[in-house]
Order: structure tokens, then C-alpha cells, then sequence
């Protein structure tokens, strides 16, 4: 698979996409900004959380900025871009390649309301009329 800007080669790992969620949603932050932002019952140590965060950087995925003695981490990698390669990871992988697999898998899980299913309408009408 062809690497492309910021995206990684390989799919995050639990713990990297755990705190690349959080750097998300803050747009950037420091180790402590991203500790404070765990779920409660999470604990990770300052050295773990700053190791992975060293290491995301290391991937291309984070870029730091120094400040003051520490440093502030920035996403370059977006969130689309990573859902869009993780969608097509698990297409290829799981379901042979077959995105029709993956939708109808979705659709009879019961997880999506009507009101999803009306937006899932309007999706597939508007893309019914750019063919």
C-alpha cells in the first residue's frame, strides 16, 4: 500500500489512536493537556503518555512545538483521512474487498435509527443523480 502525506503505513494502535482521539478534539495540547482529557478510569503514566506521544510524532502523525520546558503537540494527520484509510482497511481485510459487505453488515446490525436511514436516503439519492 502506497504511503500517503501523514498517513501512516500501518493501521494506530489502540493506545496511539486513543490519544490521537484526544489531540483531535483539542486540536493540539501538551502531555498534561492530553492526561486530563483520558477517560477516568484510564491511567496512564506522564513518561507512557509522552513516550506515545514521541512516538506518533516519530510516524509523521503529530508535529511538537516547544514551550517552555515542555511541548505541545499538533495532529497533521486529520481524522478523516485516518477513518477513510481504516474504512478501507477493514474492507479489504475483513470483508474481501466487498464494500456492499461492510453497508449490509452495518444496515442489520439494528444500531442505525430512522432518522439515520433518512440521511442514508438523501446520500444515496444525490449520488443516484452525479452518475
Amino acid at each position: 500500500m502506497k504511503k500517503t502525506k501523514n498517513i501512516p503505513e500501518k493501521m494506530l494502535t489502540d493506545v496511539e489512536l486513543e490519544l490521537m482521539n484526544i489531540l483531535w478534539k483539542l486540536t493540539e495540547g501538551s502531555v498534561s493537556d492530553v492526561i486530563e482529557h483520558l477517560s477516568q478510569d484510564r491511567e496512564l503514566a506522564y513518561t507512557s503518555v509522552s513516550t506515545i506521544l514521541r512516538i506518533l510524532e516519530q510516524k509523521g502523525v503529530l508535529k511538537a512545538r516547544k514551550e517552555g520546558r515542555g511541548h505541545v503537540y499538533i495532529p497533521t494527520l486529520k481524522k478523516s483521512d485516518y477513518e477513510a484509510k481504516t474504512v478501507k482497511h477493514i474492507v479489504e481485510k475483513v470483508f474481501d474487498g466487498t464494500p456492499m459487505a461492510l453497508v449490509k453488515q452495518l444496515l442489520g446490525s439494528g444500531t442505525i435509527d430512522e432518522k439515520e436511514i433518512k440521511e442514508l436516503q438523501k446520500i444515496l439519492a444525490q449520488m443516484g443523480e452525479k452518475k
